[in-house]
């Protein structure tokens, strides 16, 4: 049997960033909700959090999961699940919810797995702070970077 430990720190947002999730009762159900759908898929969440308009979660890939098929199978889902619970969701006011298409996938070393958790988990007292688009601009312009730098 093989042994794989492979864990991947995803971000993604709103559609067009819009403050869906605007409050910490509207978060939960939908990290509950991509907690308990993920592992009836086989899919294992160490840790998810985020803030109104925006997800972090950290999973732990499994043998024949690919980045792509993951987030598909979180996101197309939980956006389902959401607008077939519009009820749960006043912020969303008649509108339909969808996630952005495009998505982060970073790979983290057991070594700062701690410290993952920890910027996950604070993503209240984070934001709060700074806005995450600033952070999501800045990380943007590092991937873009990095493709520019692979191209040469």
């Amino acid at each position: 049997m093989p042994y794989l430990k492979i864990y991947i720190h995803f971000v993604w947002c709103t559609k067009n960033r819009y403050p869906f999730l605007n409050t910490i009762e509207s978060r939960q159900l939908v990290w509950n909700h991509i907690k308990e759908n993920a592992k009836q898929k086989g899919i294992h969440v160490d840790f998810v959090n985020g803030y109104e308009d925006h997800c972090h979660c950290l999973i732990s890939l499994g043998i024949n999961q690919s980045v792509e098929k993951v987030m598909q199978l979180i996101k197309g889902e939980s956006s389902y699940w959401i607008n077939q619970n519009p009820d749960l969701f006043p912020n969303l006011k008649g509108k339909r919810f969808e996630w952005q298409s495009e998505f982060f996938a970073l790979s983290v070393s057991e070594s700062i797995l701690k410290r993952v958790r920890n910027y996950i988990k604070n993503q209240e007292s984070h934001h709060s702070k700074k806005p995450f688009c600033e952070e999501y601009d800045k990380i943007k312009k590092v991937f873009e970077k990095k493709g520019d730098a692979s191209s040469d």
